[in-house]
């Protein structure tokens, strides 16, 4: 088997490799040196492909050749430029164009958000990337906040045409296979249809909301709940959005043929950047009456004073709430057009691979801890109790060798010293060892079970229609005085990242506050007996963000 390629390698007599600068589902990017014409470049690693057979190793490599391809036609000097394709390790590299700045996705979560002007003149280059792509017959299929680049000179570039699609091209994806990240995929590529321009215009819509908005409008908490959101539910209101917000209303229409055209889009992103409203927009807007409840939850102090009684003088009278965008209508009989779309949820959800799996414990919109077949004939035991064992109380003290951690999401735990902070999208890691061993905390304000158990219920179904998955325990439980949370232990074996067997723990609950939130460890099953005290460690100094005042 191939051995991954360090720092200090070179490649094609050339390349050096000097750091690792990001990670995907797919591979890892490092900034190399161009020992030749004297240059920084990007170099793209493929990594998914060293723990996988034979045949799905040639599917991978055929794509990265395709990314290639795709971004060689683009001329626009917002698409990320492409070097160079080398064969190294037998398997295929690109080189590219190095951007010397954050990702949209980083720069937001750096800034809390991105004003809406600025977010109107990103979208405007990345839709000039897009449109240039079209023109020539790529569809991007991954646009998100990820694949944009923020340049330190004020350039706004689009990368990774990594599983585009060029017209013409035989399809490299088996029958029923889905890619690209989940809440970013438009409806139409969820439920089976054939992606078009509109697409990614679609995907464009998302990433602008997650830039001005600073959370993913369909992201939940698993694969499952997220795609069913993409597909059935209306984007939570737009609140920092400004001029840009009917913008974003118009390009996440379910209904390709609603969305409007790249032109259309250009021109009212145009207002935007201006501060101007884009009356164009307001087209492709349908309205209705909201509640005060609903349109002024999260800011009541927006909230205008009573003007008076009814006519009966008991209830106070407000001002009128604007209306806000309404969910476009379900076309065809009562019913069935939601009944179709979960069917076909249902079947791609049963065909996403290895990444996707582990969505909800690794999910980082770009695919997941990578499991995949295979058995392991490693014995378990329960290791924590009886099944109806409550988790423990809040420590009074720090242990030794710990530190108390308040993290910048709110959330309070102890954490293992030296154990450092990861974001991964709407999730955030401590780990010691870029993931070999780690601590992982999900939250999820709007749940989509009624319990927890439920939840766990759905996901073990999952998980163990694609790994070698043995369950430990799966039960009900009381965290934190909730009766509503469950505790999950279980075991499979890795294929990628930190091949082997592993096992893991969770702890779901709901706070008073109606947040579920997942509490998640995992190492290799030879480290278990350590990592499961260490689990208890972690349980017992958490603590939930503290309540708004």
């Amino acid at each position: 088997m191939e051995q991954q390629t360090g720092a200090g390698a070179v490649l094609a007599g050339r390349y050096r490799l000097v750091e690792s600068i990001g990670r995907g589902g797919m591979g890892r990017v490092w900034r190399a040196h161009d020992e030749l014409l004297h240059r920084t470049v990007a170099v793209k690693e493929l990594t998914a492909g060293l723990y996988v057979a034979q045949a799905d190793r040639e599917v991978m490599h055929a794509r990265t050749q395709k990314e290639a391809r795709a971004a060689a036609r683009i001329q626009h000097p917002a698409v990320v430029t492409v070097h160079d394709v080398l064969e190294h390790d037998d398997r295929p590299w690109i080189v590219m164009e190095y951007i010397d700045g954050p990702s949209l996705a980083d720069a937001a979560k750096a800034a809390g958000r991105i004003e809406p002007r600025e977010a109107a003149r990103i979208g405007l280059h990345v839709l000039g990337a897009l449109r240039a792509a079209h023109a020539v017959g790529v569809l991007h299929r991954d646009v998100k906040p990820g694949n944009v680049l923020l340049a330190k000179d004020g350039r706004v570039l689009l990368t990774d045409f990594g599983i585009a699609a060029i017209e013409g091209d035989s399809s490299i994806t088996r029958t029923g296979e889905i890619v690209g990240s989940i809440d970013y995929l438009a409806p139409e590529r969820v439920t089976g249809g054939s992606p078009d321009p509109s697409s990614d215009l679609w995907s464009l819509g998302a990433t602008l909301y997650t830039a001005v908005e600073a959370r993913s409008p369909f992201r939940r908490t698993s694969p499952i709940s997220s795609l069913q959101a993409v597909v059935n539910d209306e984007p939570p209101a737009l609140r920092q959005a400004g001029s840009l917000g009917p913008i974003i209303t118009a390009l996440l229409r379910k209904d390709p043929a609603e969305r409007p055209s790249a032109a259309e889009t250009e021109r009212m992103l145009l207002e935007a950047m201006e501060g101007r409203e884009p009356k164009a927009a307001q087209a492709y807007v349908p309205t209705r009456a909201v509640s005060e409840d609903e349109l002024y939850g999260a800011q009541p102090e927006r909230r205008p004073e009573p003007a008076g009684r009814d006519a009966a003088g008991t209830a106070p009278l407000r001002e009128q709430a604007p209306a806000v965008p309404a969910a476009p209508p379900v076309h065809g009989e009562p019913g069935g057009g939601r009944l179709r779309r979960a069917a076909g949820i249902a079947l791609v959800a049963a065909l996403i691979g290895g990444g996707g799996v582990f969505g909800v414990l690794k999910y980082t919109g770009d695919g997941g801890d990578g499991t995949g077949g295979g058995r392991t004939d490693q014995s378990v035991s329960s290791g924590g109790g009886q099944s109806g064992e409550d988790a423990k109380p809040p420590a009074k003290e720090v242990p030794e060798g710990w530190k108390k951690v308040t993290d910048p999401a709110g959330f309070t735990l102890f954490v293992p010293n030296g154990w450092t902070r990861q974001a991964n999208g709407d999730q955030i890691d401590y780990t010691p060892d870029d993931g070999k061993h780690f601590i992982r905390i999900a939250a999820d304000p709007s749940p989509d079970y009624k319990d927890p158990y439920a939840h766990l219920l759905d996901l073990e179904k999952q998980v163990a229609k694609r790994t070698d998955y043995r369950k430990v325990r799966l039960n009900q439980n009381t965290f934190r005085d909730s009766t509503r949370a469950a505790l999950w232990d279980f075991t499979w074996t890795e294929k990628q990242n930190h091949p082997g067997p592993r096992r893991a723990k969770e702890q779901m609950y709901v706070a008073p506050d109606e947040t579920e939130y997942a509490i998640y460890m995992s190492s290799p099953v030879a480290d278990w007996p350590t990592t499961e005290q260490q689990f208890d460690v972690v349980l017992s100094g958490w603590e939930p963000p503290a309540p708004a005042p």
